[in-house]
């Protein structure tokens, strides 16, 4: 009895030829499994019947939509998690939660082997495999990218023509695409040349600003411990959440990101994205959360936010690291709970304002008008400790010459000496507070 493999299946060219490909070179017994993440239904249709017309003993196809929301988008969403500056990571986060379909599928099949369609050039081979290590490192990987002699699409579609394998792939086929539940990606074609702009055929999600409506559209955002729960007052599941502010802002022109990546396999890559929802999604956290974290853990979240983000890139999802920044994140933003009303206008998505129970601002302490809350002489001694390592520094520097201030004359006749740091604080404690009246002068006081 051969042995088993399960193959990530997309009924794509790849994994369509893979299945044949390993019968002839293994001789195993091939599984498909595809997990749903909103690829669409136009991806998934016939799935079933296609893999196995192609050779796959079974095919299943897993609905993980609910589960890819969230336990892998509202995490990193609530981590504000963008890799360098502009991607909302949709491709990386989808990733291991397919490897992970693969692997459940793989333990309930009984196979040895996983599969992956992944090119040698990618990120997405990282990515499944570092999955199934975490997971099942008792499995073994084939990844016949690496292995066969398939160079080129044509070589691909040559292949399944002659093992009469049904494709409904062409010659002509100019892009890439990646689509889930969060986001789509376009590669390849005009893309490949980065003096090109994008053409107007690339876009499926976004209209172009210029064509989007002339009058702007607010949408209320409603957050809880970091995570959206509603749009304009109505509870929504994560799905339904999403798929409604992909529409909105997808016709308002939102979310387009046209950048050129670092690659974790060290080249750089053009990639194409489309992420309305997700755009205005972030927006809206990004003001709740300067409206509800206080300065030392907004400005670690900052710190933090690309440490995390490149490890969801680089495909380690399932690292201690990434598991404990979590729980920081977690724990960080878990006042971060109210409404943000969000502007949606030709591409731009833009916070108007937004309120909190547990909102920080304090309207009594920051107006510019009387105020019983604040005393204005209290900062006088706060500005004064706050600039004395700067002012000692100065004086330091200006009595070495450091500056430049120093005249040459001084310099030759070898500068002065610099007086020591504690007469400074003195003479600067002098000069900056006048004498007050001492109501018991002359009089002795008890230390």
């Amino acid at each position: 009895m051969a042995d088993k493999v399960v193959l990530a299946y997309s009924g794509g060219l790849d994994t369509s030829i893979i299945i044949p490909w390993i019968q002839e070179h293994y001789g195993l017994e091939v599984h498909a499994v595809c997990g749903d993440v909103g690829q669409g239904e136009s991806e998934l249709a016939g799935l079933e019947a296609k893999a196995k017309k192609t050779g796959a003993k079974s095919c299943k196809v897993v609905d993980v939509r609910r589960e890819f929301l969230v336990d892998y988008v509202w995490p990193n969403l609530r981590a504000m998690s963008v890799y360098e500056g502009r991607y909302l990571l949709g491709t990386s986060m989808a990733r291991p939660i397919l490897a992970k379909v693969q692997v459940d599928y793989a333990r309930e099949v009984g196979a040895k082997y996983v599969a992956h369609g992944c090119t040698g050039k990618g990120n997405d081979q990282v990515r499944f495999e570092l999955t199934y290590q975490a997971l099942a490192p008792d499995l073994k990987i084939l990844a016949p990218w690496r292995e066969w002699d398939i160079r080129s699409r044509e070589d691909a579609i040559d292949y399944a023509e002659a093992r009469k394998i049904p494709i409904t792939a062409s010659r002509t086929k100019i892009y890439s695409r990646d689509r889930n539940l969060w986001h789509i990606s376009h590669e390849g074609g005009a893309l490949e040349d980065p003096r090109n702009a994008p053409p107007d055929d690339v876009w499926m999600l976004t209209v172009s600003p210029e064509k989007a409506p002339d009058t702007a559209k607010i949408v209320t955002l409603g957050y809880e411990k970091g995570v959206p729960v509603s749009v304009d007052g109505k509870t929504m599941a994560p799905e339904a959440l999403v798929a409604h502010l992909n529409t909105i802002g997808g016709a308002h022109g939102v979310g387009r990101v046209d950048i050129c990546e670092n690659r974790l396999v060290g080249m750089k890559s053009r990639g194409v994205y489309e992420t309305p929802g997700g755009t205005i999604l972030l927006e809206g956290l990004r003001t709740l959360r300067a409206l509800t974290l206080d300065r030392d853990t907004a400005r670690m979240c900052e710190k933090l936010m690309p440490d995390y983000a490149d490890l969801v890139y680089t495909g380690r999802w399932f690292a201690p690291l990434r598991e404990a920044m979590d729980t920081y994140f977690a724990e960080a933003t878990k006042t971060v709970t109210g409404s943000v009303q969000v502007k949606l206008f030709k591409g731009t998505a833009t916070a108007l304002g937004a309120s909190s129970p547990y909102s920080l601002y304090s309207e009594d302490l920051a107006t510019f008008g009387p105020s019983a809350a604040y005393d204005h002489a209290d900062s006088k001694g706060f500005v004064r400790l706050y600039g004395l390592p700067g002012m000692v520094a100065a004086s330091v520097r200006r009595a070495k010459g450091v500056d430049g201030s120093t005249s040459s004359a001084k310099k030759a006749k070898g500068g002065n000496t610099p007086p020591k740091a504690s007469k400074l604080v003195s003479v600067a404690t002098k000069a900056s507070a006048p004498k007050l009246a001492s109501k018991t002068s002359g009089k002795k006081v008890r230390a």
